[in-house]
């Protein structure tokens, strides 16, 4: 069985860029094995692994909850981070030169994390979720500071209309002096989807133009559903 980093490599990564050019995600398949998503979700209840656990309804974020992965990150995640991140600093690049905005980010994913330290960003971002019946999570962004990277990924570790109901992935696109637009994703268990954190650039008749993005989590209607989030910058706080 090919490990990671080769299942990483192996993907067709024109087509992938091309999708987040022209929609702002992309799906990537059976990213992870079934074995690899029970192994991560084994660790849920380890509180050794994490920094943090954030209650939902506390925040009123939704309904449900998630932790942050201390470091050093287990080193499947660690692998997975470092290893997509090539692959998208060439589009975030891209998004920013032609929405004119004077940041390029460095092709190697150290060189983002310690242009992270340098601002007093240390923190991990990874984290898990879980949501329970009537779980879900308010339309939001992950920018945890100045320094951010426009792009992120979720790796679904369970399956839908097996392990739960509902609790689809929702993106929602802000068109300038439009309404805005709804996306429902249902990836399976072991997918990824690699979507902006933020915004993402369309061309217009005048040049390029910035579409707001926002993502959340439907209503789950029995089961649980796990995910996990990599963001690729850390957090100050």
């Amino acid at each position: 069985m090919e490990n990671i980093e080769e299942r990483i490599a192996g993907y067709d990564w024109v087509q992938l860029s091309d999708d987040l050019h022209q929609k702002g995600y992309a799906t990537v398949p059976s990213l992870l094995t079934a074995e690899e998503c029970e192994q991560l979700k084994s660790g849920y209840d380890d509180a050794s692994l994490y920094r943090k656990t954030i209650v939902m309804a506390r925040y009123r974020f939704g309904l449900g909850e998630y932790k942050y992965f201390n470091y050093p990150l287990p080193n499947l995640i660690q692998i997975i981070r470092t290893s997509v991140y090539p692959k998208l600093a060439p589009i975030a690049n891209t998004w920013f030169r032609v929405l004119n905005q004077d940041v390029q980010f460095p092709l190697e994913h150290d060189e983002l994390l310690k242009r992270c330290r340098s601002n007093g960003q240390e923190k991990a971002t990874v984290l898990i979720l879980k949501y329970g019946s009537g779980g879900f999570n308010t339309l939001h962004q992950d920018l945890y500071g100045d320094v951010y990277f426009p792009m992120q990924l979720v790796l679904m570790l369970s399956e839908p209309d097996e392990d739960y109901e509902g609790g689809e992935f929702v993106l929602t696109q802000q068109i300038p002096r439009a309404q805005s637009k709804a996306i429902v994703l249902k990836p399976r268990k072991g997918d990824a989807l690699i979507f902006t954190t933020n915004f993402k650039p369309e061309k217009g008749t005048r040049g390029y133009y910035r579409v707001n993005m926002k993502h959340g989590v439907s209503e789950v209607h029995n089961g649980e559903r796990y995910s996990l989030g990599i963001i690729f910058h850390d957090a100050s706080t």
